[in-house]
C-alpha cells in the first residue's frame, strides 16, 4: 500500500457501526497486519493503550503504509455489538487485496511506451459503497485498467461494495491515494489525459471528444462533484449531454455512459 502520514494526532469518541468489513481485537488485527496488510485500508486505536503488542500494531501498520488513526475512545454499534470485545482497536478491511500507487503507474506508463491506450477511472471521494462497486463492475467490463480511489471521504471496499462489484473488485487493479492531486500529476507524467467528468454548460460533450490516447476518467463524489483542486489537474472537463428535467445523472450510471463511450471510440479505432 501506498505510503501516507495522515495520522489523527487529537482524537476523539469514535463510534463505528458493525459491518462485515471489521476485523478487531489484538491478535487478528496483528495477524492480518502480517499476512494481508494489502487488504487493510484503516486501523483504529484507543490512544492510551499501552504495551509490547500495541507498539508492534503501530510499528507494523507505518512500515506498510496502513493509516492509523487515534482516537479517545472507541465503541461499535449494531444489533450484536455488545458480544464485541475489540480492545480498544478495529480495522477496516476491503474484499481484496489493494495495489500501490507506484505499481499502478509503472504498470500505466509501460502500457503508454508501447503505444497501447490504458484507461483509469479515478473516483474523487465517492462515499456510496454502492456507486462504488458498480463503477468498479463497469470499469471492468469495459475494458479499464484500473481504478484509483481517494483514501479519506470514501466508501469502504467492503461487503456491499464487492456485492455491488458483482466479483469485479477481485479482477481489477485497485490503487488507494492520500494525494489525488499530486497522484494525477504523477499520471500526467506518465502520458495519461485526465478528464474531468462534470455538469457544466462550458465542458465539452463527450460524443465529440477523442478519447483515443492514454486516459484518466474523474468521477466526483455524490453531491459536490469534483473537488476544486482535483479539477485544476483536469485537462478537459467533460459531460453528458442530456434532455428531459433532469440536470445530472447518478455518479456510477454517468461513469458507465463515459466508459462505454471511451471503448467504443478505442474498439473503432482498432478496426
Amino acid at each position: 500500500m501506498q505510503t501516507q502520514k495522515a495520522e489523527n494526532p487529537q482524537g476523539t469518541e469514535r463510534r463505528i457501526r458493525l459491518s462485515d468489513d471489521l476485523l478487531w481485537g489484538i491478535h487478528p488485527v496483528t495477524e492480518a497486519l502480517e499476512q494481508e496488510a494489502g487488504r487493510i485500508t484503516e486501523i483504529i486505536l484507543q490512544k492510551e493503550k499501552k504495551g509490547g503488542k500495541w507498539e508492534k500494531i503501530i510499528e507494523l501498520a507505518r512500515t506498510k503504509g496502513v493509516k492509523l488513526t487515534f482516537v479517545t475512545a472507541l465503541r461499535l454499534t449494531g444489533p450484536e455489538s455488545a458480544q464485541v470485545r475489540h480492545q480498544g482497536i478495529v480495522a477496516r478491511t476491503c474484499q481484496t487485496s489493494l495495489l500501490p500507487f507506484a505499481d499502478l503507474l509503472e504498470r500505466f506508463a509501460a502500457r503508454v511506451k508501447k503505444g497501447e491506450y490504458p484507461r483509469l477511472i479515478v473516483c474523487d471521494s465517492l462515499q456510496d459503497p454502492h456507486n462504488l462497486g458498480a463503477i468498479i463492475r463497469t470499469a471492468h467490463a469495459s475494458g479499464c485498467s484500473g481504478v484509483v480511489m481517494t483514501r479519506e471521504r470514501s466508501a469502504p471496499l467492503g461487503g456491499t461494495a464487492a456485492k455491488a462489484s458483482a466479483g469485479a473488485i477481485s479482477h481489477i487493479d485497485i490503487s488507494q491515494v492520500t494525494n489525488l492531486a499530486e497522484s494525477l500529476k504523477q499520471l500526467k507524467e506518465a502520458g495519461a489525459w485526465i478528464f474531468g467528468a462534470v455538469k457544466d454548460a462550458t465542458a465539452q460533450s463527450i460524443f465529440i471528444t477523442d478519447f483515443a490516447l492514454p486516459a484518466c476518467i474523474v468521477v466526483g463524489g455524490e453531491g459536490q462533484g469534483i473537488r476544486p483542486l482535483v479539477r485544476k489537474q483536469c485537462d478537459v472537463l467533460i459531460s453528458i449531454p442530456m434532455v428531459g428535467a433532469l440536470d445530472s445523472l447518478n455518479s456510477s450510471v454517468a461513469a458507465g455512459i463515459i466508459m462505454f463511450e471511451i471503448l467504443r471510440q478505442t474498439t473503432s479505432e482498432k478496426e
